[in-house]
Parts: structure tokens; C-alpha cells; sequence
């Protein structure tokens, strides 16, 4: 079983959108049976998806309910989701007192079975519940926006897994992709971007390109509670997404795609 976290501590830039269209993809073209699981306390991924559960990650993680009540089961053929809402965010203070805290999460899934893939949105801190996922998670996704905060987010989100890796030498946890989100190379602002990812040698061997282009589509998805390929399948986002999902279901390289060769900035 696959578990992957997405991962960036600047917001907004594409982490639960990301996180959605990969668990839905892998789930519907792919035919993988996979859980979405929110550990952002501001519970993106059920307003995306509408999805409405007995119990949340919170209940799960303070030992209150049980896994199978903390699911929401078939929110899409395929597709299973662990929502979270804002009455997470006093997980830090609830759990000060728990030994091993930092690993609640993967004691808590240690029975999970019948999945192909498990997916993780996290918010943007390295908070407790950013390393709970982190530390189940055994490959991470690293969404960029076309922003200089967001590559210091990526930066600082990098450096935590260094710090991951160090303090708890036994997890496996590795680097699957940087993704750029909202591209448009036409911009000065995205050039910049990927001319400062160039110099960045550990994200940039890992740069999925040319990543996800701008599109207005995705937004107003978002808004219908519908993913791309539900709202606009012939979109420039639709075509993006499912070239990125299919480079993690096959876990090829992400440095050859069309144009990649074009795609470094002098």
C-alpha cells in the first residue's frame, strides 16, 4: 500500500486541489482503491469533495471513534475520504501529554487494509499533525506556486524531512515530486520560479515539468464540489493532472515529459 503526503508550508498553493485529483484519478482511471485522508484542520478536502462523516481524523487520533466511523465510504467509485474540520486545530493542546504524539496517526491506521494507495492533505505548518502525516507517509508530493514564498515553503518543507530522516533514521520517506501549480511561462513571475528551482539541485531533479498550468476551470470546480474531470474533463487542468497522476501510478520519471527539455531558465 502506497501513502503519500502532499506537502508545502505556504499556503495556497495547490496542496488539497493536488491532493483531491491525485486520490481521484488513482481511483477512478487507475482503478486503485484509495483513502483520502485531511489532516488540515481548515477541512478542504470535504468542501471539495461534500463529504460528511459520523466522525473526523480528530475523533480518530483523540481515540474517541472508531477507523471504520471516521471513514466516509464510495465519495467517488473507489474512493473513500477521512475529512477533518477546524475543531482539530486543539489537537496540539488535547494531545500535549501523549507519549510518541508524533506517530498517533500511523498507530491509529496500523489496521488499515484493503487499500491501494493512501493519500494525505496537510496544512501548511509543520505542526503536530503535519508530522503525524509525515511519519506515515512514506513518499511526499511538494506543490509549488508561482510565488517566491511558496519556494521557501518548499524549501522549509524539504529541510523537515531532512529533519524526519534524521530523528527517526528507520522511516522510510522520500521525495516523489515537485509539482509547479499555476504555470504560465509566458509570465515573468513563473520564468523566476523555475530559474530559482534550477539552482535548488534536490528540487529540481524531482520537478515534475512542466506541471500544472493556470486555469480558471479549476476554481470554478472547487466551487461545485467537483473534480476537474467531473467540471471540465477537456480542460488544460484535466490534461495536466492526469499526466502528473499517471507519472505517480507509474512512478516513472518525473524529469522526462513533454517539453522538459525546455524547461530550464537562463
Amino acid at each position: 500500500m502506497r501513502k503519500i503526503a502532499v506537502v508545502n508550508m505556504k499556503g495556497g498553493v495547490g496542496k488539497t486541489t493536488t491532493a483531491v485529483h491525485l486520490a481521484a484519478r488513482l481511483a477512478g482511471a487507475h482503478d486503485q482503491r484509495v483513502l483520502l485522508i485531511d489532516v488540515d484542520p481548515q477541512g478542504n478536502v470535504g468542501h471539495a469533495l461534500n463529504v460528511h462523516a459520523d466522525a473526523t481524523v480528530r475523533e480518530l487520533l483523540l481515540g474517541e471513534a472508531a477507523l471504520d466511523t471516521a471513514i466516509a465510504r464510495n465519495v467517488r467509485p473507489n474512493l473513500d475520504v477521512m475529512p477533518a474540520t477546524p475543531t482539530a486545530f486543539t489537537l496540539e493542546t488535547q494531545l500535549a501529554g501523549v507519549m510518541r504524539r508524533e506517530t498517533l496517526l500511523a498507530r491509529r491506521l496500523r489496521e488499515l487494509e484493503g487499500y491501494d494507495a493512501v493519500v494525505i492533505d496537510s496544512s501548511p505548518s509543520m505542526n503536530l499533525l503535519t508530522y503525524n502525516a509525515l511519519l506515515y507517509a512514506t513518499e511526499l508530493i511538494v506543490p509549488i506556486g508561482m510565488d517566491r514564498m511558496a519556494i521557501v515553503g518548499a524549501r522549509q518543507t524539504v529541510d523537515g524531512v531532512h529533519e524526519i530522516r534524521d530523528l527517526w533514521p528507520s522511516h522510510s520517506l522520500d521525495l516523489l515530486a515537485v509539482l509547479p501549480t499555476t504555470v504560465n511561462m509566458t509570465t515573468n513571475a513563473s520564468r523566476a520560479i523555475f530559474a530559482a528551482l534550477e539552482d535548488d539541485d534536490e528540487m529540481w531533479a524531482r520537478l515534475f515539468r512542466p506541471g500544472i498550468r493556470q486555469c480558471l476551470d479549476l476554481t470554478y470546480a472547487n466551487a461545485s464540489q467537483q473534480t476537474i474531470w467531473e467540471y471540465a474533463p477537456r480542460s488544460r487542468a484535466a490534461e495536466d493532472y492526469a499526466s502528473f497522476v499517471d507519472f505517480v501510478g507509474g512512478n516513472g520519471d518525473c524529469c522526462k515529459g513533454e517539453d522538459a527539455t525546455d524547461q530550464k531558465v537562463h
